[in-house]
């Protein structure tokens, strides 16, 4: 162990000795570890938005074969029909209102809801600046979520106007649901009203079911009960409702995969030449590490540290620097009424972080045998 030790410190100090090297190196390793962050992060993102757990219990009820919010007009009267079917134990309808249907980034989305059935469907929600008292008295009051206050600089108290509607500012939300941190809350007969879509039409109903294994039961319950009226429905897990409706959005990030990929490529073939460079550049160290009493397996082991640490050190900064910059600025994807919120994720850094040192390792395998490889002889003739 204590070998491993005085090794990794011989390397290092052979990193921080060719420093304009060693800097270029790390700066390569960090460029190209923070877009293959960036990639990972919008893929956890999209997985944790789309993947069906054993405890998700909520269902979308939309118009069938309908996409965007504003062609989906279900009758708010369908609400006391969903909530006699056996399983179901909440039903909150909602209008929404969005400034684009398709898929783009930093959509505005305003959510309707009877005010008085927002907590009991919603408990987790909680009012981190303002108060829910304050949304409730005031008809034009919004809830708007952490996210989309940051991205929009709102505080309690401020007003905004966005898609034709204006509201006031009740409160800042928090929830441990994307979703709710990336839209704003408010009145449903004033949206309707704001939007004229008018009273009694909303453009979905999310429904809590009792027992999560009853999800499709209940589902086609729904559908079955209003297939023959005005406005039939199709109802889907929120989950399953996200993945299907967000097809252009989840398409256009799985194609990000080949980016990560690229630069998974980068980094291996920039730590491979440096090393390749530095063992050039190294014969007569080398060479004098064995007359000293180096075995060969010591001197590739100095190079094997070698791009460890700069492996470790590229993927440090560029994986802290992504977490950084999507915590800084709160990237979302917005795609029929949707949003995919671009969240950094502790486990994604350190996975980044670990591949950044395997990349340094793996790419440091052929230097170091042609470093350990390399007779004392003529490593001295030719330096």
């Amino acid at each position: 162990m204590n070998r491993l030790i005085h090794l990794a410190v011989l390397a290092f100090k052979q990193v921080t000795r060719n420093r304009i090297r060693s800097l270029l190196t790390i700066s390569g390793v960090a460029s190209g570890m923070f877009l293959f962050t960036a990639v990972e992060t919008m893929q956890s993102s999209l997985r944790i938005a789309t993947k069906a757990g054993t405890e998700d219990s909520t269902l979308v009820v939309y118009r069938e074969n309908r996409f965007c919010p504003s062609t989906s007009r279900l009758p708010e009267h369908y609400e006391p029909d969903i909530r006699r079917i056996p399983g179901v134990a909440e039903v909150i309808p909602i209008q929404i209102v969005v400034n684009n249907c398709g898929a783009s980034l930093d959509v505005i989305t305003f959510r309707g809801v009877p005010p008085e059935e927002l907590q009991s469907f919603n408990p987790e929600l909680k009012i981190i600046d303002g108060s829910y008292a304050k949304w409730a008295e005031r008809s034009d009051g919004a809830l708007v979520g952490e996210h989309f206050a940051a991205r929009r600089g709102l505080e309690a108290g401020d007003q905004f106007e966005a898609v034709g509607v204006r509201v006031y500012v009740s409160g800042i939300i928090r929830s441990p649901e994307p979703q709710d941190n990336n839209v704003a809350y408010v009145h449903l007969p004033f949206l309707q009203q704001s939007s004229r879509v008018g009273l009694g039409i909303v453009t979905q109903f999310n429904v809590r079911v009792k027992d999560p294994t009853d999800l499709d039961s209940v589902a086609a319950a729904i559908d079955t009960l209003f297939e023959s009226d005005q406005a039939p429905t199709s109802t889907k897990p929120e989950k399953a409702f996200f993945a299907e409706t967000a097809k252009d959005m989840i398409e256009m990030v799985g194609f990000t995969r080949w980016l990560g990929f690229g630069a998974v490529v980068a980094v291996l073939s920039l730590v491979a030449n440096a090393l390749l460079l530095v063992v050039r550049g190294s014969v007569k160290e080398n060479a004098i590490f064995q007359t000293l009493g180096f075995s060969r397996l010591a001197v590739g082991g100095v190079m094997l540290w070698e791009g460890v640490i700069l492996g470790f050190l590229g993927g440090l900064i560029g994986c802290a620097a992504a977490a950084i910059f999507f915590s800084w600025k709160r990237f979302t994807f917005g795609n029929e009424g949707l949003t995919l919120a671009l969240s950094p994720d502790m486990n994604v850094t350190l996975t980044g972080l670990t591949i950044a040192v395997g990349l340094g390792l793996l790419a440091s395998l052929w230097p170091a045998l042609v470093a350990s490889r390399k007779p004392i002889v003529k490593s001295l003739r030719s330096a």
